[in-house]
């Protein structure tokens, strides 16, 4: 294990999880052995920054012959690794579509995460 003692839980928002679960087998075993990486604090062989998404938003990228595949993840945050989206696509630009449910499901956990603060300070 790199920098975390404890494995991070992994939270699928929206409908990423039944989206994952429909990719090709390959696809679907090299982007879970990359989850497990990030659960333990490694750097994972194919991801990168998406920035021009949301802040903290990363990507991790497969292929085969037929399409790309991404999962789209909110950085660790509390011990969470948090799946904002999951997608196939046949061009190299993320559809706009696919941008807007990633930002959507991003805002979703920011206010889970402020809830999370709000009612962690109210038991102090």
């Amino acid at each position: 294990m790199a920098d975390h003692a404890t494995e991070a839980e992994v939270w699928w928002w929206g409908n990423t999880k039944e989206v994952v679960s429909g990719f090709p087998d390959g696809v679907k075993k090299n982007l879970g052995f990359a989850l497990r990486q990030l659960q333990w604090g490694e750097e994972p062989a194919d991801f990168r920054p998406l920035s021009s998404v949301g802040k903290g938003l990363f990507e991790l990228r497969d292929q085969d012959d037929a399409g790309w595949y991404r999962i789209i993840y909110l950085s660790r945050t509390n011990d969470v690794i948090h799946i904002v989206h999951a997608f196939e696509k046949d061009t190299a630009k993320i559809p706009e579509q696919d941008k807007r449910v990633a930002q959507h499901n991003l805002k979703r956990v920011h206010a889970y995460l402020l809830q999370e603060k709000k009612h962690a300070k109210r038991k102090k």
